[in-house]
């Protein structure tokens, strides 16, 4: 048989991830990770400060009903959930492992993170930290991390016994949760006559409901007896909690609890807000909505999907390096910083904003030269990518 009729010739995204077993899916994400490190070895010594990784899960829904590994989520919504652990210092999803949808967020995440920190180590990151919700405080590998030199930062669930012993703090230990500064207003604040009516807020107060108003925000950190089940260390407890004006019923405290690796209460607090924010789940749904079809869509199985998931995240990892081989030097050096920051936290507006501007070629000797024929903005981000992509990678 002659060789070219030996090649497959996929004609559908499903046909060609339907040829991917397991196997097939480790070895492409390993793929894909060796080259991530060559991109960070070519960053400059600042960002191998700490690694912090992020471990979530996210319900993907499907309407089809023949998928081989279809399960019930939690929340009665037919489809998978993929378990998504990513960097967050540049949004990078390091590892995408498609489940079915009746399984636990936490499930194998111990795994993949230690995967994710044997990837980092490789890259030269000097610290490294894990983040997650409460699902994630998986403690019998708590001891085993923290002799490795990994912090976590991990939510714990709001058992009775930690609720009372923050309830018992005293007022004095209760500080200010920080939320980070925020941005200034761009636009001419409205006058105080110009403001409509609050309609919801009058209907509420007429109809006598509880009229729950957000007060102010407090982080408390404090010693307890109780260690996570299956783990040896006593670690510190932090509780963050909010004060609400409930009309009638005065002030209430909700309390959350989180384990932590001997950091601040502060600094806790403020590194698992800017998780929450900007975790996992928010790039799952921006990968489904940005690639045609949901990835539970895309094949007949949980590995098919798997694989066109993973493929679909490849997306993120090339913006992402796009952004972090952009070179920073001259005497624009800080504008240059500026713009590589603004590329590192778009999403899919980079095709938009980076997308190739209309040119003409003109032949010139042994070589073709490219005038582009429009202009933006990001012009100069454009051409800059193009120089430093036509170079070999520093490491």
């Amino acid at each position: 048989m002659p060789s070219g009729r030996s090649i497959p010739d996929p004609t559908t995204a499903g046909d060609f991830c339907r040829r991917f077993d397991e196997a097939d899916v480790h070895m492409l994400m390993d793929a894909i990770n060796q080259t991530r490190v060559g991109v960070w070895k070519a960053q400059t010594d600042d960002f191998f400060r700490e690694a912090l990784i992020d471990a979530d899960g996210s319900i993907v829904e499907t309407t089809g009903e023949c998928k081989e590994g279809l399960g019930l989520s939690y929340d009665g919504r037919w489809g998978y959930h993929p378990l998504i652990v990513s960097l967050s210092n540049t949004g990078e999803p390091l590892y995408v492992v498609n489940r079915p949808g009746e399984r636990p967020s936490h499930e194998g995440a111990a795994g993949y993170l230690d995967r994710a920190a044997a990837l980092c180590r490789e890259a030269g990151f000097r610290k490294i930290t894990f983040r997650g919700d409460t699902d994630f405080s998986q403690t019998a590998h708590l001891d085993r991390w923290h002799g490795q030199g990994i912090r976590f930062i991990f939510g714990y669930d709001a058992v009775a016994s930690l609720k009372q012993r923050a309830d018992e703090l005293p007022e004095t230990a209760w500080k200010p949760l920080p939320r980070g500064e925020h941005r200034p207003a761009r636009t001419v604040p409205r006058l105080p006559q110009a403001r409509p009516e609050n309609v919801k807020e009058r209907i509420v107060v007429e109809k006598g409901f509880e009229n729950l108003r957000l007060l102010a925000e407090e982080v408390a950190e404090f010693e307890h007896a109780r260690r996570p089940a299956a783990a040896r260390t006593a670690w510190s407890w932090c509780a963050s909690g909010s004060r609400w004006s409930a009309g009638k019923s005065g002030f209430s405290r909700t309390i959350a609890t989180c384990s932590t690796s001997r950091m601040t209460a502060s600094t806790l607090a403020a590194r698992s807000w800017r998780r929450r924010t900007g975790g996992a789940t928010r790039r799952t749904s921006s990968i489904s909505s940005n690639t045609g079809c949901t990835p539970a869509d895309a094949g007949g199985d949980l590995v098919s999907n798997w694989a066109y998931m993973v493929m679909a995240a490849l997306a993120w990892s090339l913006k992402a390096w796009l952004a972090l081989l952009l070179p920073v030097r001259g005497r624009w050096k800080e504008r240059h910083k500026s713009e590589k920051q603004s590329v590192l936290r778009m999403e899919f507006k980079v095709r938009e904003r980076l997308h190739p501007r209309p040119a003409a070629g003109e032949p010139r000797g042994r070589r073709v030269v490219f005038k582009l024929l429009s202009w933006n903005p990001w012009q100069s981000v454009l051409l800059r990518a193009a120089d430093a992509l036509c170079r070999p990678l520093r490491c």
